[in-house]
């Protein structure tokens, strides 16, 4: 057993080592990574062959958490991990947008990456390591392979960047970003802030690539000392290079002059561009009459190859040495843009935002802290109420199919506009939010859309948001071996799948909220950077003006159909009052007032919610919690309720869980020998005066007849002795009685706060 490890160090000491050779060797490659207590295996493999036909690359990354990682058992009747979490697609995408410019173009073979976390002491984050380990397994092998990556994490600290930062540091940073990268170039970002400059965020990304370097430098160490710097031989497209020339020769005017012209539709400019493709093969076929036509239909697939580079070709041209777009704009100018709120009646609050050819109809729900999500995550145990959901049926591109379950791509653009969105949720804001934005047209940026969309359904919806957020995506074009480059703002889908870069960002006028980038290219600068993210900021300026024409703020009230909501706080020990046994009193508060209550304790504060579809409902929920958490004040009169008779007086219940003893020579004036005399019975009302509390024991002393008119010549009469009356509990025999408790509070002192 040949087993190799190395070890690499980060920033502030920390170390991470990769060990291969011990554990599933059958695979073409695998390694175990290593840090703290976190263990994760990561293997690929890859078929040796293309199947045929296929002229993508066929890559599957999936990431998995095992429960076991934690000494956790999964949730549900089977007890066993199911499909993959939210989380876990959104790690693997990370790790794919790494991975997969860098296979060869020509490498269609199907290629599966594995990353199992299997240790996790809930100290490091493993997301983070994921990339590192999954390229370190593609070192192991013989795969056909560019470069090696890795990732890291870079949160900003205090004013400080610090790499890979553990679940408890991230409690105090403002800036958490992902970045991947080769030891030269970046080849994704993606991350969320809290309103920083564009300058803290080229830091941050400086501060990743100083860390990237060393972890890509120790995977070429590893792939020499195995032997798996010699990739293997492969042969997975056969080409007809004077097919490929006639194409280029006989179609790259027709296609400049189509980009030149600048048609602003979609769907005319892809039905001219595909008319030059459709009379080039009728001419082919018909000059090559000798060919089968299983032949010709061989010839037409590497047709759509050699056809999809000289529209690429063009189409960058065009840019570089005109200035022009596809669709007639230059580099710099945004799509017109139309915005609505309440298109839609009945939801809590609606949009309609549309920039060009994307749109998006987005809207948003208010409900209560019964709606939150819960997240039961390996790592994570909590609540979200900030949810944001987005949907991209096949109608908005106009194709003919049928829509099925949620994507990964849909699971991660919806996360992309939820971190742009999320951190302008007032924290003390009572409702649970819910975004849906359904992307109706798209032709690039439906995800910017969505945030564009979002922030206006919000407002609507009247959530008293820190600030409007909007957002772009931003291009690039840019020819290896050339000086000259073009950013674009506001790229199209096809400058998206043509160009170099799809740079995303979100913000508030005063910074950066949320961000995501792909890099295509070789060779990405921080000046050329530094110019994306300033033409982005100023694009993302434009948006937000626009929208704000259509609605400046916050509506000041909700519609009438949101439910009503207030917080307030209670002291701890109050709790269980307004709780009560197994629930008791809030469950008959709640059936009494039609309101709906929560109570949290948080910080050692009790956080009661309540909610109801109309105001009397709260106030009167509001009324009965009140009096239980309120102190009785001497002086004061209440209008108790008579929870019990004694020979010796009643007790009564002036506020919820608090009663007091009426002696029965408080009752009246006159001089009475039984409580019945005066009438009283269980379940009466009676007004009665708190005399005095018991410093010693918090007893209340009531008393009814000082609310009386006093008889005229009314003496005082003298008491009798202690002795002869008998204490509470005991019969005129002098024998204690034993009183069964009526309920749990009547097991208690009747005197004492509950």
């Amino acid at each position: 057993m040949n087993v190799i490890t190395k070890t690499v160090s980060l920033p502030d000491g920390r170390t991470i080592s990769i060990e291969t050779g011990k554990v599933a060797k059958q695979t073409d490659g695998s390694v175990v990574l290593r840090m703290g207590n976190t263990v994760l295996l990561a293997t690929v493999c890859a078929a040796k062959d293309a199947v045929p036909g296929t002229d993508f690359m066929p890559l599957q990354v999936d990431y998995k958490e095992q429960y076991s990682a934690a000494g956790r058992f999964p949730g549900g009747f089977t007890k066993r991990e199911g499909k993959s979490g939210d989380n876990e697609i959104l790690t693997s995408r990370l790790v794919d947008r790494v991975l997969r410019p860098l296979f060869p173009s020509n490498y269609h073979a199907e290629v599966y990456v594995q990353i199992m976390l299997l240790s996790a002491d809930g100290v490091d984050q493993p997301d983070a390591l994921a990339g590192f380990a999954a390229s370190a397994a593609m070192a192991c092998s013989d795969i056909p392979f560019e470069c090696p990556i890795s990732e890291v994490r870079v949160a900003r600290i205090n004013g400080e960047y610090v790499i890979n930062p553990t679940f408890e540091q991230m409690k105090d940073a403002d800036m958490d970003i992902m970045v991947g990268a080769s030891a030269e170039n970046i080849m994704m970002v993606e991350g969320e802030m809290k309103e920083v400059s564009e300058q803290d965020m080229i830091g941050a990304l400086k501060a990743a690539m100083a860390a990237i370097k060393p972890m890509c430098e120790l995977q070429t160490e590893l792939s020499k000392e195995l032997g798996t710097d010699v990739k293997r031989e492969y042969c997975h497209e056969v080409n007809d290079e004077e097919l490929r020339e006639q194409i280029r020769k006989e179609t790259y005017d027709k296609c400049y002059a189509i980009a030149e012209a600048g048609d602003h539709d979609k769907k005319s400019r892809e039905e001219a561009f595909d008319k030059i493709l459709a009379d080039f093969q009728e001419a082919y076929d018909a000059a090559h009459t000798e060919l089968t036509p299983e032949e010709l239909e061989e010839k037409h697939a590497e047709m759509v190859r050699y056809y999809a580079d000289v529209m690429r070709d063009s189409m960058r041209r065009c840019i570089l040495d005109e200035g022009k777009r596809l669709d007639g704009r230059k580099t710099t100018d945004i799509r017109p843009i139309w915005c609505e709120v309440s298109p839609l009646p009945m939801p809590h609050g609606s949009s309609i935002f549309t920039r060009g050819e994307t749109q998006s109809l987005s809207t948003c729900t208010l409900g209560t802290k019964m709606d939150e999500k819960l997240v039961d995550d390996v790592l994570e145990k909590g609540y979200q109420r900030f949810l944001l959901h987005y949907n991209f049926p096949p109608f908005c591109t106009g194709e003919a199919k049928a829509q099925r379950g949620v994507g990964r791509r849909e699971i991660g653009h919806g996360h992309l506009a939820w971190r742009g969105l999320k951190g302008q949720i007032p924290e003390d804001f009572p409702y649970t939010v819910r975004l849906v934005s359904q992307i109706l047209e798209s032709n690039g940026s439906s995800s910017m859309a969505t945030v564009c969309a979002g922030t206006l359904a919000l407002m609507d919806a009247g959530v008293p948001m820190k600030a409007p957020v909007s957002g772009i995506a931003m291009g690039l074009i840019k020819n290896p071996g050339e000086e000259k480059y073009a950013v674009l703002s506001d790229i199209l889908g096809d400058e998206d799948h043509l160009g170099d870069m799809d740079f995303k960002t979100t913000g508030t006028p005063k910074g950066l909220t949320a961000t995501q980038m792909d890099i295509k290219c070789d060779g990405l600068s921080f000046e050329i950077l530094e110019k994306a993210l300033m033409q982005a900021k100023a694009g993302r300026e434009h948006i937000l003006k626009c929208m704000m024409e259509t609605i400046s703020e916050p509506r000041a009230e909700m519609k009438p159909q949101v439910p009503r909501i207030i917080q307030i706080e209670i002291p701890k020990e109050f709790i269980g009052a307004v709780i009560g046994p197994g629930g008791k009193i809030i469950q008959q508060m709640q059936e009494d007032t039609g309101a709906t209550i929560t109570i949290d304790e948080v910080d050692g504060v009790g956080k009661v919610q309540i909610s109801a579809p109309n105001k009397d409902a709260i106030d009167a929920a509001l009324g009965k919690i009140k009096s239980i958490v309120a102190i009785p004040e001497v002086g004061e009169v209440y209008e108790g309720t008579v929870r019990s008779i004694m020979p010796y007086g009643c007790f009564v219940e002036i506020m919820p869980g608090k009663d007091g003893l009426l002696h029965i020579s408080e009752i009246d004036w006159k001089r009475l020998e039984t409580v019945e005399e005066a009438g009283i019975k269980e379940g009466d009302k009676i007004k009665v005066k708190l005399m005095e509390i018991d410093p010693k024991t918090g007893k209340y002393k009531l008393s009814h007849r000082i609310l009386l008119p006093k008889p005229e010549g009314y003496v005082e009469r003298e008491r009798r002795p202690r002795g002869e009356r008998g204490e509470r509990g005991e019969r005129r025999d002098g024998r204690r009685e034993h009183r069964e408790p009526k309920d749990f509070n009547d097991s208690l002192d009747h005197n004492n706060d509950i």
